[in-house]
């Protein structure tokens, strides 16, 4: 199983430092007690400092999230592409094999390519009959989808 480890953004840990701050120095100007009103003043000003940190924090929290949820979209899909490699060699080695194992077909010249499932057969082959063997092998093989027949007959050489 893989882990994803998660970093936050260094300007999570200087909001965080900075909202510790800003509470210490509240609870000190809290204490000071005047007639003008300056206490109350530092108090809103204070609210406001608060305000805009949580919303920085709120921000920085909300484009980490992004930047992970593309890191994870990222590496599903090259892992789904991966996949799909590694599928198309299964396919491949299996249909050349069960070539290779048939008495009629395993003196054919035959290449074999998978894509996405899809099996193209290659080459030129004595008869219809080897053609048509060819194909059925390859269509009963694990993981194929269809067979993209482009075998050919080859011609007989003629004496002149």
């Amino acid at each position: 199983m893989k882990t994803i480890s998660l970093h936050l953004p260094p300007v999570c840990f200087q909001l965080t430092a900075i909202l510790i701050s800003m509470l210490m120095i509240g609870s000190f100007v809290g204490c000071q007690k005047d007639g003008d009103g300056a206490a109350e003043r530092a108090g809103q000003k204070l609210d406001r400092s608060l305000d805009k940190v949580e919303q920085k924090l709120e921000q920085a929290t909300e484009q980490a999230s992004k930047k992970i949820d593309k890191a994870k979209q990222s590496l599903a899909e090259k892992s789904e592409s991966g996949t799909q490699y590694l599928d198309d060699s299964v396919v491949t080695l299996n249909v050349k094999t069960a070539i290779l194992n048939d008495p009629i077909l395993k003196v054919s010249e035959i290449s074999v390519i998978t894509d996405n499932g899809v099996v193209q057969l290659n080459g030129a082959v004595d008869s219809q009959q080897i053609i048509d063997k060819a194909v059925e092998v390859a269509q009963v093989q694990k993981g194929v989808k269809s067979v993209l027949n482009n075998l050919t007959i080859r011609m007989a050489d003629v004496p002149q």
